[in-house]
Protein backbone atom coordinates (compact mmCIF):
# COMPACT_ATOMS: atom_id res chain seq x y z
CA UNK A 1 0.00 0.00 0.00
CA UNK A 2 1.33 3.25 -1.00
CA UNK A 3 0.56 5.88 1.59
CA UNK A 4 3.24 9.12 1.17
CA UNK A 5 3.77 11.38 -1.03
CA UNK A 6 7.00 9.92 -2.81
CA UNK A 7 5.53 6.35 -3.20
CA UNK A 8 2.41 8.59 -4.78
CA UNK A 9 4.33 9.85 -7.23
CA UNK A 10 5.97 6.96 -8.23
CA UNK A 11 2.65 5.29 -8.48
CA UNK A 12 1.62 8.48 -11.11
CA UNK A 13 5.14 8.12 -12.76
CA UNK A 14 5.20 4.08 -13.33
CA UNK A 15 1.87 3.47 -14.41
CA UNK A 16 1.12 2.33 -18.08
CA UNK A 17 -1.63 0.61 -20.06
CA UNK A 18 -0.76 -3.03 -20.97
CA UNK A 19 -1.83 -4.90 -23.58
CA UNK A 20 -5.06 -7.08 -22.34
CA UNK A 21 -3.99 -10.08 -24.08
CA UNK A 22 -0.91 -10.18 -22.14
CA UNK A 23 -2.82 -10.11 -18.85
CA UNK A 24 -2.36 -13.50 -16.81
CA UNK A 25 -4.11 -14.89 -13.52
CA UNK A 26 -4.18 -13.59 -10.89
CA UNK A 27 -6.51 -10.97 -11.63
CA UNK A 28 -8.44 -8.80 -8.96
CA UNK A 29 -10.18 -10.28 -6.31
CA UNK A 30 -13.41 -10.11 -5.74
CA UNK A 31 -13.28 -7.64 -2.83
CA UNK A 32 -10.22 -6.04 -4.81
CA UNK A 33 -12.18 -5.61 -7.76
CA UNK A 34 -15.07 -3.80 -5.35
CA UNK A 35 -12.31 -1.72 -3.68
CA UNK A 36 -10.86 -0.57 -7.33
CA UNK A 37 -14.20 0.28 -7.92
CA UNK A 38 -14.93 2.50 -5.23
CA UNK A 39 -12.04 4.19 -6.00
CA UNK A 40 -12.47 4.59 -9.34
CA UNK A 41 -15.92 6.41 -8.50
CA UNK A 42 -14.08 8.99 -6.11
CA UNK A 43 -13.49 11.22 -9.17
CA UNK A 44 -13.96 15.06 -10.18
CA UNK A 45 -17.62 15.28 -11.03
CA UNK A 46 -19.48 18.84 -11.16
CA UNK A 47 -22.86 18.67 -9.63
CA UNK A 48 -22.90 14.83 -7.78
CA UNK A 49 -24.59 13.60 -11.16
CA UNK A 50 -21.81 10.22 -11.61
CA UNK A 51 -22.39 10.35 -15.51
CA UNK A 52 -20.86 6.93 -15.94
CA UNK A 53 -21.41 3.13 -15.04
CA UNK A 54 -19.33 0.44 -14.42
CA UNK A 55 -20.41 -2.96 -15.83
CA UNK A 56 -18.42 -5.85 -14.25
CA UNK A 57 -18.26 -9.04 -17.06
CA UNK A 58 -16.87 -11.72 -14.86
CA UNK A 59 -15.13 -14.88 -16.59
CA UNK A 60 -18.28 -17.29 -16.50
CA UNK A 61 -20.02 -14.45 -18.61
CA UNK A 62 -17.82 -14.32 -21.21
CA UNK A 63 -18.53 -16.91 -23.70
CA UNK A 64 -21.80 -15.30 -23.60
CA UNK A 65 -19.90 -11.72 -24.63
CA UNK A 66 -17.92 -13.55 -27.36
CA UNK A 67 -21.29 -14.93 -28.76
CA UNK A 68 -22.30 -11.00 -28.66
CA UNK A 69 -19.89 -9.63 -30.17
CA UNK A 70 -19.57 -12.59 -32.88
CA UNK A 71 -23.33 -11.16 -33.09
CA UNK A 72 -22.55 -7.71 -33.39
CA UNK A 73 -20.15 -8.04 -35.63
CA UNK A 74 -21.79 -10.22 -38.20
CA UNK A 75 -24.77 -8.21 -38.55
CA UNK A 76 -22.59 -4.76 -39.34
CA UNK A 77 -20.24 -7.18 -42.10
CA UNK A 78 -22.85 -9.47 -43.61
CA UNK A 79 -19.88 -11.40 -44.87
CA UNK A 80 -17.00 -11.63 -42.08
CA UNK A 81 -13.85 -13.50 -42.98
CA UNK A 82 -12.96 -16.29 -40.27
CA UNK A 83 -9.95 -14.07 -38.77
CA UNK A 84 -12.34 -11.45 -37.81
CA UNK A 85 -15.11 -13.68 -35.71
CA UNK A 86 -12.18 -15.35 -34.40
CA UNK A 87 -10.06 -11.95 -33.48
CA UNK A 88 -14.42 -11.12 -31.49
CA UNK A 89 -13.99 -14.53 -29.66
CA UNK A 90 -10.30 -13.11 -28.31
CA UNK A 91 -11.15 -10.16 -27.25
CA UNK A 92 -14.21 -11.27 -25.07
CA UNK A 93 -11.99 -14.23 -23.53
CA UNK A 94 -8.88 -12.02 -23.06
CA UNK A 95 -7.25 -10.58 -19.17
CA UNK A 96 -8.51 -12.21 -15.91
CA UNK A 97 -11.38 -9.23 -15.45
CA UNK A 98 -12.99 -6.73 -17.72
CA UNK A 99 -15.27 -3.98 -16.72
CA UNK A 100 -17.10 -2.04 -19.20
CA UNK A 101 -17.20 1.34 -18.78
CA UNK A 102 -20.55 3.95 -19.40
CA UNK A 103 -21.02 7.34 -20.43
CA UNK A 104 -24.33 7.93 -19.16
CA UNK A 105 -24.71 11.40 -18.98
CA UNK A 106 -27.94 13.43 -18.32
CA UNK A 107 -28.87 15.53 -21.39
CA UNK A 108 -30.54 18.89 -20.57
CA UNK A 109 -29.50 19.20 -17.15
CA UNK A 110 -27.60 22.57 -15.92
CA UNK A 111 -24.28 20.81 -16.45
CA UNK A 112 -22.50 20.43 -19.37
CA UNK A 113 -22.72 16.86 -21.07
CA UNK A 114 -18.95 17.81 -22.15
CA UNK A 115 -17.97 17.87 -18.40
CA UNK A 116 -20.05 15.01 -17.60
CA UNK A 117 -18.03 13.38 -20.31
CA UNK A 118 -14.89 14.24 -18.43
CA UNK A 119 -15.99 12.76 -15.33
CA UNK A 120 -16.11 9.36 -16.96
CA UNK A 121 -12.91 9.59 -18.72
CA UNK A 122 -11.90 10.63 -15.14
CA UNK A 123 -13.37 7.62 -13.70
CA UNK A 124 -11.74 5.56 -15.50
CA UNK A 125 -8.67 6.94 -15.19
CA UNK A 126 -9.19 6.52 -11.27
CA UNK A 127 -9.90 2.77 -12.26
CA UNK A 128 -6.67 1.90 -13.78
CA UNK A 129 -4.64 3.57 -11.05
CA UNK A 130 -5.86 1.80 -8.17
CA UNK A 131 -5.20 -1.19 -10.61
CA UNK A 132 -2.11 -0.47 -10.97
CA UNK A 133 -1.67 0.80 -6.81
CA UNK A 134 -2.60 -2.85 -6.40
CA UNK A 135 -0.13 -4.28 -8.42
CA UNK A 136 -2.80 -5.40 -11.49
CA UNK A 137 -1.11 -3.76 -15.30
CA UNK A 138 -4.92 -2.17 -17.19
CA UNK A 139 -5.73 -1.76 -20.38
CA UNK A 140 -8.48 0.37 -22.08
CA UNK A 141 -9.79 -0.33 -25.46
CA UNK A 142 -12.64 0.55 -27.65
CA UNK A 143 -12.63 -0.60 -31.01
CA UNK A 144 -15.48 -1.30 -33.20
CA UNK A 145 -17.38 -3.10 -30.40
CA UNK A 146 -17.09 0.53 -28.52
CA UNK A 147 -19.41 1.89 -31.78
CA UNK A 148 -21.55 -1.01 -32.14
CA UNK A 149 -25.22 0.03 -30.71
CA UNK A 150 -26.21 -3.77 -30.61
CA UNK A 151 -23.47 -4.28 -28.03
CA UNK A 152 -23.78 -0.93 -26.43
CA UNK A 153 -27.85 -2.18 -25.70
CA UNK A 154 -26.52 -4.93 -24.16
CA UNK A 155 -24.66 -2.86 -21.16
CA UNK A 156 -26.55 0.09 -21.26
CA UNK A 157 -29.28 2.25 -23.26
CA UNK A 158 -29.88 4.82 -25.79
CA UNK A 159 -28.20 8.09 -24.69
CA UNK A 160 -25.28 6.06 -22.93
CA UNK A 161 -22.06 4.92 -24.74
CA UNK A 162 -19.37 2.64 -24.27
CA UNK A 163 -16.57 4.91 -23.43
CA UNK A 164 -14.33 1.73 -23.36
CA UNK A 165 -13.86 -2.10 -22.32
CA UNK A 166 -10.87 -1.79 -19.52
CA UNK A 167 -9.66 -5.12 -19.15
CA UNK A 168 -7.26 -5.93 -15.51
CA UNK A 169 -4.36 -8.43 -14.68
CA UNK A 170 -2.02 -9.61 -14.11
CA UNK A 171 1.42 -8.66 -16.78
CA UNK A 172 2.50 -12.01 -18.87
CA UNK A 173 4.69 -10.19 -20.49
CA UNK A 174 6.96 -6.49 -18.93
CA UNK A 175 5.03 -3.60 -20.14
CA UNK A 176 6.75 -1.35 -22.24
CA UNK A 177 6.93 2.18 -22.01
CA UNK A 178 5.70 4.66 -24.74
CA UNK A 179 6.71 7.68 -26.42
CA UNK A 180 5.71 10.62 -23.76
CA UNK A 181 5.34 14.22 -24.60
CA UNK A 182 7.81 16.59 -24.07
CA UNK A 183 7.07 19.33 -21.55
CA UNK A 184 7.63 21.90 -24.49
CA UNK A 185 4.81 20.01 -26.31
CA UNK A 186 2.22 20.43 -24.19
CA UNK A 187 2.78 23.17 -21.47
CA UNK A 188 2.71 26.63 -22.45
CA UNK A 189 1.94 30.24 -20.67
CA UNK A 190 -0.87 31.62 -21.46
CA UNK A 191 -0.18 35.96 -22.55
CA UNK A 192 -2.75 37.66 -23.75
Amino acid sequence: MLNDRSSILFLLETRRSGRPRDFVAPGPSPEELARILAIAARTPDHGKLHPWRFVHVPRERREALAELLERAYRAANPDPGRLEIEAAHRFAHQAPELIVLLSCPIEGHKIPVWEQQLSCGAAGMNLLLAAHAMGYAGGWVTGWAAYSDMVRDAFGTHGERIAGFIFLGTPGAALEERMRPEPEEVVSEWSS
